[in-house]
C-alpha cells in the first residue's frame, strides 16, 4: 500500500472503531457493562467513570451489578444512572446497586435495529468524507508536483478500494448487531 495512503486507512479504522463503540452501549436484551463507559461518577471532586470506582460485573443474563469500592458512592453512582438516557431504574441496597434488563419487546428491537442502521449509515457517510477528502488531496498532489496521471489514478485507486473495504467492514458490523437484537 502507497503511504500517502496510510493516513485515511488510519481516519476509516478510528470511524470504524467508534461505530463498535457505539454498537457497544446499544442494549440488546442482554445485560452488557459497556452501557455505563460514558457515565461518570463525582469521585472528590473528580469525574471518574463508574468501572474505575466500583467493581461491575453480569451474574446473570439480563443483570448487572455494580459494587463500589466505598460505600459513599451507592448514591452518586445511583444518581449517575438515574440522569442518564441508559432507561433503567437502580436497585440499591445500600451496598451495591443492580440493573434489572426487562425483555425487549419486538417493536422496542425493531426501533433498536433502526438505531443500528442509523449509526451504520453516519459511519459509511464519514468513510466517504474521508475518501473525498484524500481524493481532492491526490488530484491537487497530481497538479502541484510533477507526478503522472497514472500515479495520480493509481492513488485514487487504492483509495477506493480501500474506501469499499471499511464499507464492507461496516455493513458486516451493521448486520452483526442488528442480527443480535433481533435474536430473542
Amino acid at each position: 500500500m502507497d503511504e500517502r495512503l496510510i493516513p485515511y486507512q488510519e481516519k476509516m479504522e478510528k470511524t470504524l472503531n467508534n461505530l463498535h463503540e457505539e454498537y457497544a452501549s446499544i442494549r440488546a436484551g442482554r445485560a452488557n457493562p459497556h452501557i455505563l463507559d460514558k457515565l461518570k461518577v463525582d469521585y472528590y471532586g473528580t469525574p471518574s467513570p463508574i468501572q474505575t470506582v466500583a467493581n461491575v460485573s453480569v451474574p446473570e443474563a439480563r443483570i448487572i451489578q455494580i459494587q463500589p469500592w466505598e460505600a459513599s458512592l451507592v448514591k452518586e453512582i445511583e444518581k449517575a444512572i438515574l440522569t442518564s438516557d441508559i432507561g433503567i431504574n437502580p436497585t440499591n441496597d445500600g451496598k451495591m446497586i443492580r440493573l434489572v434488563f426487562p425483555e425487549l419487546t419486538e417493536e422496542r428491537r425493531k426501533e433498536l435495529v433502526k438505531d443500528v442502521k442509523k449509526h451504520g449509515e453516519d459511519a459509511k457517510v464519514a468513510t466517504r468524507n474521508i475518501r473525498r477528502d484524500g481524493m481532492d488531496a491526490f488530484k491537487k498532489l497530481g497538479k502541484s508536483e510533477d507526478m503522472s496521471e497514472d500515479a495520480v489514478a493509481d492513488l485514487e485507486d487504492g483509495m477506493q478500494k480501500l474506501t469499499d473495504q471499511f464499507i464492507a467492514k461496516i455493513d458486516k458490523a451493521i448486520e452483526e448487531k442488528s442480527k443480535e437484537i433481533l435474536t430473542v
